[in-house]
């Protein structure tokens, strides 16, 4: 369910059936004890849980109107001043990728998690962009906590850089348990490497769980890097209390089992706050408040950024470089790059094929960062490597139709599975069409190049990026072994490509134009989660 900004909430965990009681507006339900019952009894524990997740720059996004860790600690200290037993989480993906992180490789992250009084984190899939070396660098820097239950070390067998199982927190006499899970196709989207293992979410909880009740926990924390599909799964199969999420970059709110399931959009757009109402005596759960809080311009900068502003600001300021100008809303949300075509996702994906003098190109959705509108006007070299952040080299491969065919069902493949799959294809030099309400590897209705069917026997050339191309990202293992026309060496970067293709017109003014058609709707999925 996506949520509109909220004002406070409660969920009564007076049992499970009234648990599944979902109301339209969200997740309110009614199970509170009557009036006298609530008289007599003891006030409860509150834990305040802080929740943000997939920020990959400290500083203010959307034109400086939102975001900024900043803001976060301003709101962090306002909240603890009034709840004093405050934990802050970050539900994974920060390191990667950015601007600032192509440089830094995201110690500039760490810094202001460490400044922000970060409690907790959990690998997202893009911790491992740089490999595990350089995360463990900055696991190293880090004053906070990170979880991951189900990351292994295959050479020694253990955790990954030695993180805890779990962690028991103990407030007023009441005890939490907080255990981290990663989703398993990080193995597939990013760089961990051959020495990295990540186990099924289900049997990691069955394996931590009963030690965290053995360690005294009743209230147990799920802090998750999952699609929602997955966290909902989780719930069912662990019995957890409480799930706090990222990775979708949407604002949203589910139940499954009888724990509540939260995330917040990206880039600290807005705040979650849960408070935890604990039974004293009993140390169970009674109920959950819970709201989401929109970080603005309006709240003033916490001073302890001000030495990081200082270090980083004369990078940020080389960046409002202007390199062109757009006359349309540019669209590169990453909802929408992920599961539709739009009019940013044609532009780069004509780029690239017109660079590459390729037949077809194709761009992974994942790739376009930036998750937002970018309003008519100025376009600045900040603008454009926000969109593109990662500078892969585009590559030309020699494909037959048949591996064109192949690919195309692949990348439409998780739509109605995943919220927003990476592998989504953005493309250029072709149109298709897909049936969303048939089983993956069987949707492909329609793929047209000039024209005229596709040939699966023909031969023909395809622009893409050498991470989709040489490293099988986002599981496009049909390209791995293709005849190379142009390599990574003589390739452009997707950088340079997109700073040229904006710079050779007085303005851009991208448009779709239907290159891509899907059969079938959300209703009409038969996967279920």
């Amino acid at each position: 369910m996506i949520l509109n900004r909220v004002p406070p909430r409660r969920i009564a965990l007076a049992s499970v059936a009234l648990l599944t009681v979902i109301l339209a507006a969200g997740l309110a339900m009614s199970g509170l004890r009557p009036a006298a019952a609530q008289e007599q009894r003891e006030c409860p524990v509150r834990v305040t849980l802080l929740q943000v997740n997939d920020v990959y720059q400290f500083a203010p996004v959307d034109g400086g109107a939102r975001g900024g860790l900043a803001r976060v600690l301003t709101l962090r200290k306002q909240i603890m001043s009034e709840s004093p037993h405050t934990l802050f989480f970050l539900a994974g993906d920060t390191l990667s990728p950015s601007i600032e992180s192509n440089t830094y490789k995201g110690k500039q992250m760490i810094e202001a998690w460490n400044a922000g009084g970060l409690d907790y984190a959990t690998f997202g899939n893009h911790e491992f962009d740089f490999g595990p070396d350089v995360l463990r660098e900055r696991m190293g820097e880090s004053h906070f906590k990170w979880l991951a239950a189900n990351v292994i070390d295959k050479k020694t067998g253990k955790l990954f850089a030695d993180t805890p199982e779990f962690v028991v927190r103990e407030f007023d006499g009441v005890k939490i348990g907080i255990f981290g899970i990663l989703l398993q196709e990080t193995l597939q989207t990013s760089r961990p490497g051959p020495d990295v293992e990540i186990l099924d979410p289900c049997a990691t909880a069955a394996r931590v769980i009963p030690k965290i009740h053995a360690a005294g926990a009743q209230v147990i924390i799920a802090l998750t890097h999952l699609s929602m599909g997955e966290d909902k799964r989780l719930a069912r199969c662990s019995g957890v209390d409480l799930i706090i999420g990222g990775h979708e970059h949407t604002l949203l709110e589910s139940m499954s089992g009888h724990a509540p399931i939260f995330k917040m959009t990206s880039d600290a757009r807005e705040l979650g706050r849960i408070d935890l109402n604990i039974s004293k005596s009993t140390g169970k759960l009674e109920s959950i408040d819970w709201q989401v809080i929109p970080v603005t311009d309006k709240i003033k900068d916490d001073a302890a950024f001000a030495p990081l502003n200082e270090k980083y600001g004369p990078l940020l300021k080389s960046l409002e470089q202007t390199v062109g100008r757009t006359e349309v809303e540019l669209n590169i949300k990453s909802a929408d790059v992920r599961t539709q075509e739009t009019n940013m996702g044609d532009f780069i994906a004509d780029a690239f094929r017109q660079a590459a003098g390729a037949d077809v190109a194709l761009v992974n959705g994942g790739s376009i960062r930036a998750d937002t509108i970018i309003e008519p006007g100025i376009l600045t070299k900040r603008d454009v490597l926000s969109i593109l952040p990662y500078n892969n080299r585009v590559v030309k491969m020699q494909l037959t139709g048949a591996v064109i065919r192949a690919a195309f069902e692949h990348g439409v493949a998780s739509i109605g599975v995943e919220a927003q799959p990476g592998r989504f294809p953005q493309v250029s030099g072709l149109r298709f069409e897909y049936d969303a309400r048939r089983k993956p590897g069987a949707r492909i209705t329609s793929i047209t190049i000039n024209g005229k069917p596709l040939d699966d026997k023909r031969t023909y050339t395809l622009a893409t990026t050498s991470y989709v191309a040489l490293d099988a990202g986002d599981g496009y293992d049909m390209f791995r072994n293709a005849p190379l026309v142009t390599g990574p060496e003589q390739g452009l970067s997707e950088t340079d490509i997109l700073l040229k293709a904006i710079a050779s017109a007085a303005a851009i003014g991208p448009q779709t134009d239907g290159r891509i058609k899907r059969v079938g709707t959300a209703k009409d999925q038969s996967s279920c989660n």
